[in-house]
């Protein structure tokens, strides 16, 4: 198996530096849960490349009450070398650690031309888009009072349906190899009240452009308390031929490679027995798991 969406760092550190050891311990928890395959994927908004590329976007939308903090989580985490990350990926892999040189791209509205010309630059093995906010709204900030008011003053079904959108945008942009945590705006539970003609708008996006999904744990540890992709949202992607990542979005050790088993049979049920591997951004299909 793999897991294709690891962290060096949890979100209330700006940066914690670069260790093998770190990594090699990650790859050793990760074949204990019978993973084989890593990639490093940090966020993109923690480089200082990234805040010089889409400069203060949320701006935009000032009259938000959060657009505040979103200025305050870019000070925060926006202080890290690009070049230097690439560079020690680079070497964990050259070390013969398996592990595949990531990033975790965000999405942002009408600038992802840039941001595409920004990691271009870099020699990514994969990388994984995501959608963590809509305008200034950090959606899945669930310590943040702030941030989570917001699901208390939106309506949920039109937050759903903007991210939605959102989500078929950055398809669109083939920017990105994978969708990660295809339905993350359920994070912190607040589910629409029919999924169903939203997620085949994005298994459709997804689909369209030949790009491949996580399958991921990590919503298992959250008040949505279930895989992303839900079921029945998992049921349309393999309709449509998608091809998947698996995923536990670890931010710190013991959660690396966390209910890789449960993932794989959630895929093995649906007659889905490989899983999309990226070595120079180009994709080769390998076993779900690995032989015993």
């Amino acid at each position: 198996m793999i897991d294709y969406h690891l962290h060096l760092w949890s979100h209330e550190e700006s940066s914690v530096g670069y260790r093998l050891d770190q990594v090699a311990q990650y790859c050793e928890e990760a074949q204990r849960n019978g993973v084989n395959e890593l990639a490093l994927t940090e966020h993109l908004y923690r480089f200082v490349e990234l805040r010089a590329t889409v400069g203060d976007f949320w701006t935009r939308w000032n009259h938000e009450p959060t657009a505040p903090l979103m200025a305050d989580y870019f000070d925060f985490h926006a202080r890290n070398s690009l070049e230097d990350y690439v560079t020690f990926a680079q070497l964990a892999k050259s070390e013969g650690l398996p592990v595949k040189v990531g990033m975790e791209v965000d999405y942002y509205r009408d600038q992802m031309d840039d941001v595409a010309a920004l990691v271009d630059q870099y020699p990514f093995d994969v990388l994984i888009g995501s959608v963590h906010w809509l305008n200034s709204w950090q959606f899945d900030d669930i310590d943040n009072a702030v941030q989570m008011n917001g699901w208390r003053t939106r309506d949920v079904d039109q937050t759903w349906a903007e991210y939605t959108v959102a989500l078929e945008e950055l398809t669109a942009t083939r920017t990105v190899d994978v969708l990660a945590h295809p339905d993350v705006i359920k994070v912190a539970g607040f589910f629409a009240a029919h999924p169903e003609p939203l997620w085949d708008a994005m298994a459709e996006a997804a689909a369209a452009v030949d790009v491949s999904v996580e399958c991921s744990s990590s919503g298992w540890f959250k008040p949505a308390a279930e895989q992303y992709p839900a079921g029945g949202f998992l049921d349309r992607l393999v309709e449509r031929g998608v091809t998947f990542t698996t995923a536990s979005d670890a931010h710190r050790l013991e959660r690396v490679g966390s209910r890789a088993g449960d993932l794989a049979t959630l895929l093995e049920a649906r007659g889905v027995h490989q899983l999309a591997s990226y070595d120079e951004r180009r994709r080769t299909m390998v076993a779900l798991r690995s032989p015993a």
